[in-house]
């Protein structure tokens, strides 16, 4: 048998004796070691696509028949990204016993989810979807939900061709309320965005049927107590420019339901017109009345690192 090199040995420098690159547990020429080391099982990799070209760190994130450093995921994270629910109330009803991976009963935390496999919930099988994130001008007249016994229009008929996948408003406004209005499958996001605790703040444009008086504007700014308790905007003023002190500018970050018009109409204002100008930082820029439009990566990037 012919003799050949061994590949993996180095020639001797002298800075220091010859090491035996091929004993065992020894790393590789080459291979990282230390805390940059790749975990076990990445250097196992196939060296060649498809194309019989060599791979590159590159091809692995933009050739999808390539296998990624990421195919098991969690399954909480997996209901998550099925639009089922966040990750915190997927943790609950993998206890509950309410989620079937390949036909068996998984209540196990931290259990991952491998390509290929069968989810159910509730009897249904689920899939990983894409996030979307979808923000809408939301016009007059129109419902928020998904569907209305009594046929009126509701907002999914403006955003039904945005995508395939089937996206849900984060919170609402009422019908004869106008302005931004978010849909998402991204289950925490949706979570964070309604959570009293995240502090997420709108702010909205009113048109009263009376100028509001300057004594009702400081009433305002130190807090009403309405029937469900105290409501304090975090900021509220009359519009810059306007003339006609009917044109309110109100900061708020309450879910309270019909909350800005509750606050006007304890001192007997009447809202004409209430328009939702902000929505967590995003802005109505751009979007006409009744459009929609993708959120940017960075403007999904910015809600998900807000606190």
């Amino acid at each position: 048998m012919e003799n050949r090199p061994n590949r993996n040995s180095k020639p001797n420098t002298g800075k220091g004796p010859k090491k035996d690159s091929t004993a065992a547990g020894s790393a590789k020429p080459g291979a990282r070691t230390g805390k940059f080391a790749p975990k076990k099982g990445l250097l196992n990799k196939p060296k060649y696509s498809r194309t019989g070209k060599p791979v590159s760190d590159k091809d692995r994130f933009s050739d999808p028949a390539l296998p990624t450093f990421s195919e098991h995921i969690r399954l909480n994270k997996y209901l998550s990204n099925a639009g089922v629910c966040s990750r915190r109330e997927a943790d609950e009803l993998i206890k509950a016993g309410v989620v079937e991976v390949n036909g068996v009963v998984v209540t196990e935390m931290g259990y991952k989810v491998a390509p290929g496999d069968k989810v159910k919930y509730g009897g249904e099988s689920l899939s990983q979807e894409t996030h979307r994130y979808v923000l809408l001008n939301k016009p007059k007249d129109f419902i928020t939900t998904s569907s209305d016994p009594q046929n009126r229009r509701t907002v999914i008929h403006l955003v039904k061709n945005a995508c395939r996948e089937r996206i849900y408003s984060v919170g609402r406004l009422d019908r004869n309320t106008t302005g931004l209005l978010l849909f998402t499958n991204d289950g925490d996001l949706a979570k964070k965005l309604t959570h009293p605790k995240f502090d997420v703040k709108k702010m909205y444009q009113v048109s009263l049927d009376k100028p509001l008086t300057t004594e009702h504007l400081h009433l305002i700014k130190e807090g009403l107590t309405l029937e469900d308790g105290v409501i304090k905007p975090d900021q509220v003023d009359y519009v810059a420019g306007m003339d006609d002190r009917r044109e309110i500018g109100i900061e708020i970050h309450s879910g309270k339901n019909r909350i800005v018009r509750r606050i006007f109409e304890s001192l007997d204002y009447k809202v004409m017109k209430l328009d939702r100008v902000v929505f967590a930082g995003l802005t109505k820029k751009d979007l006409p009345r009744g459009k929609w439009r993708f959120l940017t990566e960075q403007e999904v990037s910015f809600l998900k690192m807000s606190k």
